[in-house]
């Protein structure tokens, strides 16, 4: 068990591969540069986010793990970023890591990087377990974050290793670039079934949302399917104390109150209530971190409602922020309404859900 975790920051994440590095508006070039981490670390910084992460394509090789591309100045960006309050979080394949692994971790640890997101192992025999094992130790040794992404589902690395942050294990979002498998059913499956066994890597923060027969495939503008509401019930739902935005920052700069909102919820939660569920159908959860209370809920492919006694709050009054699915969702799926009330404990919650809905609320105490 390590002595020492202060250094093992959670937080929320600026994702490139997803979205394909396809920004807009700009005066430069997009695409693995150092211009385009720039406009990725101005954008985490403005909405206090934490990291973002440079995924494949941001070294010389995938089997070069020590030399950046020649369009990238890592360390000039590890320090500009730092500059934003913004850490860097870089990708790595495992085998090169595998077969060089201090070395590799001690430039990362001199460009300043503040963790490494290892990928593609998809296999569980013991070489790899140990490999597993291996990373978190060398990592925790240089005070590194561990993303351990093309994995296999935790099974109490993490507990050894805290700064074993996340884990991947499950068919997530990034998958809407090239299948049509990820569907508001597959979603409401999810907290029943894969992350009851811990982190889960699955990447919200989906900007073009499609309802049911709307959805296309496109490696680089995807969309997800449901609403998005849907989306933001996920940064509650799902527990994933390495967050991602998985967006373009162009999209989520054109919406700032939505991504505003957004960024207000916490990776990391002191208490979960679960309030309605079944699976493969709803799924609707109450958690609370300080004194702050968060509720998320989405369906499946029926819309349905809720009346959610607000018995687990205390006796203060509460502001209630709430998004919601928007009048107009069944022609366009990420439309939504947020709406601000007052609420206090013993109270009912009316929760209206759209097909392939969902809802979210921030409660933060009043005086």
């Amino acid at each position: 068990m390590l002595a020492n975790t202060a250094w093992i920051k959670p937080g929320k994440v600026a994702w490139d591969w997803w979205n394909d590095n396809n920004i807009y508006g700009v005066n430069f070039k997009s695409g693995m540069n150092t211009e385009t981490y720039k406009y990725y670390a101005d954008f985490a910084s403005a909405y206090g986010l934490e990291y973002i992460i440079l995924d494949e394509g941001w070294s010389k090789a995938t089997t070069d793990l020590l030399a950046p591309n020649p369009q990238l100045d890592i360390e000039g960006l590890v320090k500009y970023a730092a500059t934003k309050n913004v850490g860097v979080i870089l990708w790595a394949l495992w085998k090169p890591l595998d077969q060089n692994m201090e070395a590799i971790l001690d430039q990362y640890l001199k460009w300043g990087v503040k963790g490494v997101k290892v990928d593609f192992m998809a296999r569980a025999d013991q070489y790899m377990v140990n490999f597993y094992e291996r990373a978190a130790q060398e990592t925790a040794k240089r005070k590194l974050l561990l993303d351990l992404h093309g994995a296999y589902k935790p099974v109490g690395l993490n507990r050894e290793y805290p700064n074993v942050i996340n884990y991947e294990g499950v068919k997530g979002m990034e998958n809407n670039k090239w299948e049509e498998t990820i569907t508001p059913v597959h979603n409401t499956t999810l907290p029943f079934t894969r992350m009851v066994a811990g982190p889960m890597d699955y990447t919200p923060g989906a900007m073009l949302n499609s309802n049911k027969d709307e959805f296309h495939v496109s490696m680089t503008s995807p969309m997800s399917r449901g609403t998005r509401a849907h989306q933001t019930s996920m940064y509650v739902l799902y527990d994933s104390p390495l967050q991602m935005l998985c967006d373009n920052p162009s999209n989520y700069l054109r919406e700032p109150v939505y991504t505003h909102y957004i960024a207000r919820f916490p990776t990391v939660w002191d208490k979960t209530i679960a309030l309605e569920g079944k699976i493969s159908e709803y799924a609707v959860v109450a958690r609370k971190n300080g004194n702050n209370w968060y509720i998320g809920g989405m369906t499946n492919w029926d819309a349905r409602g809720f009346d959610i006694p607000l018995t687990f709050l205390d006796g203060k009054k509460y502001k209630i922020e709430i998004l919601q699915d928007g009048i107009n969702v069944g022609k366009h799926a990420a439309d939504y309404q947020i709406i601000s009330k007052e609420v206090a404990a013993g109270e009912i919650l009316h929760i209206d859900m759209a097909a392939g809905g969902g809802y979210a609320a921030i409660l933060t105490p009043i005086g």
